[in-house]
């Protein structure tokens, strides 16, 4: 397994009303089979794309919405969180360990957008691998202040900035690098997004054929916001909900 790396994706975790009708959604659409952690006292599932874990499920508290999170790798969680809250973010969650797992905490970015943070006992994990269907391919970060968040993550996490899109009326989309690769993008916020409002990070999941997963969206009860819709590269995407109200995105050939 290769070694965890600092400002790497690593983990993607739905919070749900409901874990199983989220496994059985999500199996349908992108061929994932759930199963229980083995958490002893928390219903915490692993979704495997493969064989290999991708994501967690858990079940949201009453008055909770149901979202989407990433965790981004750290080599000292203690001390990447209080960096966090120096530099204006917030910690929801404070650093505790994840037996066999590592070390996590929750926090939010100075704009508001909630993400986890892993310092992880072993490598760097299968979860994001943009060459493989069923795991993290791209993710998203819509913000208030995107020159503001590049500096944070740029300073807490090593990405460099990468190419800027020109969206029109929507501003820039600004791609962002971790080491050679770009990793994701991120543009200002506007009204009418999908979304939930204020700032947020959304992971993109691969699939083989945008067309068909769109198929698969509908047939299972969920429902598409965005797309399918040609971005640049030859991608395609969409923006969907699935039937528990949870916000996701896919990418793939068309």
């Amino acid at each position: 397994m290769a070694k965890a790396r600092r400002g790497n994706p690593c983990w993607y975790e739905l919070t749900t009303h409901d874990p199983d009708g989220a496994a059985h959604f999500y199996g349908q659409v992108l061929g994932w089979a759930t199963g229980s952690a083995g958490a002893e006292g928390l219903d915490y599932r692993l979704a495997r794309a493969g064989g290999q874990p991708v994501a967690g499920l858990m079940p949201a508290t009453p008055g909770m919405p149901a979202f989407w999170m990433i965790y981004l790798t750290v080599t000292d969680c203690d001390k990447a969180a209080a960096a966090i809250a120096r530099a204006g973010g917030t910690v929801h969650r404070a650093p505790a360990d994840i037996p066999g797992t590592g070390r996590f905490a929750i926090v939010t970015d100075p704009q508001g957008a909630a993400f986890g943070i892993l310092q992880p006992l072993g490598g760097a994990g299968h979860a994001f691998d943009g060459k493989r269907p069923g795991h993290g391919h791209w993710h998203e970060l819509m913000t208030s202040d995107p020159r503001a968040a590049m500096g944070f993550y740029g300073k807490h996490f090593g990405w460099k900035p990468g190419d800027s899109m020109d969206m029109g009326p929507m501003g820039s989309y600004d791609l962002f690098r971790r080491g050679k690769s770009a990793i994701g993008g991120m543009m200002t916020l506007a009204p009418g997004m999908p979304g939930p409002g204020h700032p947020f990070w959304q992971p993109y999941f691969g699939t083989d054929s945008v067309t068909a997963a769109t198929g698969r969206v509908l047939a299972a009860g969920g429902h598409v916001l965005h797309g399918p819709h040609e971005v640049p590269g030859g991608a395609f995407i969409i923006i969907g909900r699935d039937p528990q109200g949870a916000q996701f995105a896919l990418v793939g050939p068309q």
